[in-house]
């Protein structure tokens, strides 16, 4: 199951996923049917991107804003080529 991630494409929280801020582990997680898990800081905020309206490049450009313009796009598009392969994300479109 895996995804090329292109600039113009426009990533979403699967459906059987939920991402959501948990009080108690002080980090997002992914929630499924079957269990959950913890994400590290950088990994919550890409996803907290994914809303199904913005273009992996306008989440990059902002993250790369966020953290002082260090150059992090080829390691978001890896991260989400790995959410991409658990399932955890969707492509729902592209310009």
């Amino acid at each position: 199951m895996s995804a090329h991630f292109a600039d113009d494409c426009i990533p979403q929280i699967a459906p059987l996923f939920r991402l959501q801020w948990e009080e108690a582990q002080q980090a997002y997680v992914i929630l499924y049917p079957e269990g959950m898990v913890k994400l590290n800081k950088t990994a919550g905020e890409i996803l907290t991107r994914c809303d199904g309206k913005t273009r992996l490049s306008a989440i990059i450009d902002d993250l790369e804003r966020q953290f002082s313009g260090a150059k992090i796009g080829d390691e978001i598009r890896h991260f989400m080529e790995t959410a991409h392969e658990h399932g955890w994300v969707r492509i729902t479109g592209a310009a």
